[in-house]
């Protein structure tokens, strides 16, 4: 009797242990060879992970709006993003910045190339230039992105990467057809 109870505690020791290993295999990557060797279904995860973070930063909303908005599983969430979480009265908020992995596609002179940054206040600087490039394209004002002109934006392995302002590499780029809002993050370029 006394070791058939004791082979049952065996049997889920091992089944914890085998639990845990699946869950350590999931960590936050935190460079991008880490994010580029995951599978495209981790990758996809992580990507919406960090815009369901953003959406409850910027537009005050509750993890569990933000998180059906990107149909993604709020447990998900807390798990891979708690770093960028806190709790309060109960519930769970953004922090004001957070240092969760970002893949974005930057532009260049030669077109467009991935990085990774690990600041959300770098991501938030690129997201701009993003939109003043897109509203320049659209109706031809250049006022917003002129703002960016000396700015870089840092990536997780601490290199600087000059924003594109030069209209003449802007209009180059828009009529060979690489940019495209969809391509802004990673994503767009699979």
């Amino acid at each position: 009797m006394k070791n058939r109870k004791q082979r049952a505690r065996r049997s889920v020791r091992r089944k914890q242990s085998k639990g845990r290993y699946r869950r350590t295999n999931n960590k936050a990557p935190r460079t991008l060879r880490q994010y580029l060797s995951k599978s495209r279904q981790f990758q996809e995860t992580w990507d919406s992970v960090a815009h369901v973070i953003s959406k409850m930063r910027s537009g005050r909303v509750s993890l569990r709006k933000a998180a059906r908005e990107f149909s993604v599983d709020p447990d998900q969430v807390i798990t891979l993003g708690r770093s960028a979480l806190r709790k309060r009265n109960g519930r769970y908020v953004a922090t004001k910045t957070d240092r969760l992995l970002r893949v974005l596609t930057i532009l260049g002179s030669k077109g467009k190339k991935k990085i990774a940054t690990r600041d959300s206040r770098q991501a938030s600087l690129f997201g701009s230039h993003w939109a003043a490039v897109q509203r320049y394209l659209q109706i031809g004002d250049d006022a917003h992105l002129m703002k960016f002109n000396d700015k870089r934006v840092v990536d997780a392995s601490g290199k600087r990467h000059r924003l594109l302002t030069n209209l003449k590499e802007l209009n180059r780029l828009a009529s060979a057809g690489v940019l495209s809002f969809e391509s802004m993050y990673a994503g767009g370029m699979r």
